[in-house]
């Protein structure tokens, strides 16, 4: 993989709470010049980014009902609704993981789907990726929660929030999800800091790779190419 086809992989993030206007310029200036696929940012930040990244491939991706999703449906689709206006072409989602875990399928599979109602009717470009947070949860749950997202119509399911104590994205929750999501796509997101898990996630199934550490990771990339000798 070329450090353009990797750079094409990657949501550059900033999800901090702490995160400046400035930060947010220099990652749409970072996602532009490396050419990663989009930048996921916090809400306020959308139609910001949208200016900076005018005329730009790099796509915008925001949140809704982060970092827990136990936010009401409504409000989770009214920030949708505003993120697709200031700009955003892709939503995450968080699902409602304790109504999973209780089994409660039917309330998880109705709040996803009014949300993804609300996000395609924007375009078909328009994107819905639902976090459902794998570290916490079991094999069962995973793979109910594929069940719950295929019939909501998302577009990908996405690991981790990158918020929770109990971790990230791991090898085998991506291997698990690639085999019951269907056609959705899969997200890693979540403690993806080097190029050896970042290709270990690919390599397990996923398309899209949530980082903040996209730069070093592509640098890291750059330079074994550069150390790689070419046939004379």
């Amino acid at each position: 993989m070329t450090p353009s086809q990797l750079a094409r992989c990657i949501d550059h993030t900033l999800l901090k709470p702490e995160a400046t206007a400035i930060q947010i310029d220099r990652l749409c200036d970072e996602a532009a010049a490396y050419g990663f696929a989009a930048v996921c940012i916090n809400p306020i930040f959308v139609a910001r980014a949208a200016r900076r990244l005018r005329n730009c491939p790099t796509r915008i991706a925001t949140v809704a009902g982060f970092p827990l999703g136990a936010n009401l449906t409504r409000v989770k689709t009214e920030e949708a609704r505003r993120a697709i206006e200031d700009g955003a072409m892709e939503i995450d989602m968080v699902l409602r993981i304790g109504d999973l875990v209780a089994g409660e399928l039917a309330a998880v599979t109705d709040d996803i789907a009014t949300v993804a109602e609300a996000v395609h009717s924007a375009s078909p470009g328009h994107l819905l990726k639902v976090i459902i947070e794998t570290a916490v949860l079991s094999d069962d749950h995973i793979i109910a929660a594929c069940g719950c997202c295929t019939a909501a119509r998302a577009d990908f399911v996405k690991t981790s929030t990158g918020f929770h104590p109990a971790g990230g994205a791991t090898v085998h929750a991506v291997e698990l999800l690639r085999r019951h999501a269907g056609t959705m796509q899969i997200k890693a997101a979540g403690g993806i800091r080097d190029l050896a898990t970042a290709q270990a996630m690919l390599a397990a199934g996923a398309s899209r790779l949530g980082m903040s550490a996209s730069v070093a990771v592509l640098r890291e990339l750059q330079g074994r190419a550069e150390e790689t000798p070419h046939p004379s």
